[in-house]
């Protein structure tokens, strides 16, 4: 029998799709039979020869990165038991966990909590844990709720562990698919069930109440910071509340016992901060991506773990051990200039039937995720992804000694200093990332009155944030961006698919919904594609692989592919209006088998799929 410390921690498994590849490579010699037969008879039509001919080229086009993009499908497996024998619980790197929330409105804060209570109760040492919830709309509703969340994630925290629960969401927890008990489950499970499920829903009243009434602040208390501000106009708010184990007697009346510390591991909560960064009418914040860079310099001032999660609001976790899925990648490379992230797919929830606005990307994480998974690594979605630290501060795979990148790091360096900052706390902490050294420091006033000023609007000026450190400003689409900037430094990325899936979000339902989230998609590709920040660049000048250049193209020119669709759809009509025709006739001995291929996929359903696959 194989030693165990021996074992790898994760499998990279080729699947092999033998029949698909045919299949593939016949419509492609469809596509060109086409394009050849139309420029073998251009002289003898016009306008809507030319018209479809362009169309076919783009579909031809998309169709060949298609066959590149899903050409070596490679899954991972990972083995989270055989990291637990080679390393204790207490051996594990700190993480620190970075929830987004904008607007309370669009985004309920019920639904902010179940994604914060969710990340509190994975199976991790809760020591090495910190949770930061940033609410860029600065509101007393969102911390509100989460600090009544925070009073029932005293008992809901260690209710998952003593029995295990797999899905840690309250509000899907005690759904009606989960409302019923079995034979197996004893006495005191049911009660203390019982417990939990009325204090969440005493919680989700309280939240009820004060979404639809103001809630009461009291100047002399916590909410004395939100009285008389604007959400566009307002200093740094950072909340910071340190959980402690609560005695039996803060919980409920003895004899019922939520959680013994039979085992020895570690009995507190993590850490759980609320930040609301500073924003002035005249300075600009930079949407999501500078929210994170608040969040990547406050966490390195506090907690300054090596590894870093981020998630929206809205993506709850799914399975508890996603920490040992995601360390089992990052910490089971053969060395540590190889993996810069570990991104989970997204997928959603109570979707409608057969995603008619495509909002659930099934194409792309279930198909194009693991062929890109083959090349350098899936890209960056923005959300249920654990970043290294210190490639989120720019280093680079090339850059294994620190040293001979900032001579004397730490010490007050004037390129560190421009690199990160003016503040000497936060340069001696990135530093302290850099090099390597995971020791955590207790939370001081110092430390939180130094994250207050790395929270400032002012304190990005003069400095490399967002250039070349953190997340990328410059598109709308700063997950691409980012993810594209560490790929063209020659770093890999894996894709993370572990069963049950590792987090669940919801999507949108309604039409003008949709419609918003994909223009706003499509406007922030094309500012990466026509700007200096294209891939062709990369591959040219950088290290960014060729197809990997050829997948972030086909992702980037998303928003374009629907002027070909469009033209092509019309011609139908502009033919019968001109008297003229666009396709072959049927007596054509070119068209056997388009006319073959074109009756079969006449059914709605296909054509539907077809449809989506393209878009």
């Amino acid at each position: 029998m194989a030693n165990q410390n021996s074992l790898p921690l994760h499998e990279r498994i080729e699947l092999r799709y033998t029949l698909h590849k045919v299949i593939e490579f016949i419509i492609l010699f469809l596509l060109l039979s086409l394009l050849v037969h139309r420029l073998l008879s251009f002289n003898n039509h016009g306008f809507a020869w030319l018209i479809a001919f362009l169309c076919e080229l783009s579909f031809t086009l998309n169709w060949v990165i298609t066959i590149s993009n899903k050409w070596n499908i490679v899954e991972y497996k990972t083995y989270p038991d055989r990291l637990l024998q080679r390393v204790s619980k207490h051996e594990l790197p700190p993480v620190d966990m970075f929830v987004t929330t904008a607007d309370s409105k669009l985004e309920p804060p019920i639904i902010t909590i179940n994604t914060v209570l969710s990340l509190l109760a994975v199976d991790y040492p809760t020591n090495k844990l910190a949770c930061y919830v940033s609410d860029d709309g600065c509101s007393p509703l969102t911390f509100y709720s989460l600090s009544e969340a925070s009073k029932f994630a005293k008992l809901w925290v260690p209710f998952c562990k003593k029995y295990n629960v797999q899905v840690r969401a309250p509000f899907r927890y005690f759904s009606n698919n989960n409302a019923t008990f079995s034979s197996n489950d004893s006495s005191e499970f049911k009660q203390e069930w019982t417990l939990l499920k009325d204090e969440y829903e005493q919680l989700s009243l309280k939240i009820e109440d004060a979404v639809g009434n103001s809630i009461p602040f009291d100047v002399s208390q916590d909410f004395a910071v939100f009285s008389n501000i604007e959400r566009n106009n307002h200093p740094t708010i950072i909340k910071g509340n340190v959980f402690c184990q609560p005695t039996f007697d803060e919980i409920l009346a003895p004899p019922l016992v939520l959680w013994e510390n039979k085992e020895g591991v570690s009995d507190g909560l993590p850490h759980l901060i609320y930040i609301s960064r500073e924003k002035r009418p005249k300075h600009p914040h930079h949407s999501k991506a500078g929210a994170m860079n608040v969040l990547t310099r406050v966490s390195g001032l506090m907690t300054n773990a090596p590894f870093m999660l981020n998630v929206d609001c809205d993506m709850f976790v799914n399975n508890p051990n996603i920490m040992l899925h995601a360390m089992c990648t990052l910490l089971g490379s053969e060395n540590e200039t190889k993996n810069a992230f570990a991104q989970f797919p997204q997928i959603y929830y109570d979707g409608l039937k057969d995603d008619p606005f495509g909002n659930q990307m099934v194409v792309l994480w279930k198909f194009a995720g693991h062929g890109i998974a083959g090349i350098q690594g899936p890209i960056y979605a923005g959300t249920g992804c654990v970043h290294r630290r210190k490639v989120i501060y720019g280093l680079s795979p090339t850059d294994t000694k620190t040293g001979e990148r900032y001579p004397n790091i730490g010490s007050g360096n004037v390129e560190m200093l421009k690199t990160f900052g003016t503040s000497e706390e936060f340069t001696k902490s990135a530093g302290d990332a850099l090099q390597g050294n995971t020791e955590r420091e207790n939370m001081s006033s110092k430390s939180i009155e130094a994250a207050h000023r790395v929270g400032e609007c002012e304190y990005e000026y003069g400095t490399n944030w967002g250039i070349k450190v953190g997340w990328r400003y410059g598109s709308t689409t700063e997950d691409i961006l980012t993810g594209l900037s560490i790929h063209n430094k020659g770093w890999n990325s894996i894709f993370c698919t572990p069963n049950p899936p590792a987090f669940l979000g919801c999507a949108p339902t309604a039409g003008p919904d949709s419609m918003t989230q994909q223009k706003r998609w499509a406007t922030g590709l094309l500012e990466i594609l026509l700007s200096k920040n294209c891939p062709i660049f990369g591959t040219l000048f950088g290290n960014l692989q060729f197809r990997m250049f050829l997948f972030y193209f086909w992702v980037l020119s998303w928003g374009l592919r629907c002027i070909p669709e469009l033209c092509y759809a019309a011609l139908p009509a502009y033919s019968i209006i001109t008297n003229t025709h666009f396709l072959p006739k049927v007596s054509d001995i070119y068209t056997t088998s388009l006319e073959y291929f074109t009756v079969h996929s006449s059914k709605i359903f296909t054509s539907w799929v077809v449809i989506n696959f393209f878009c």
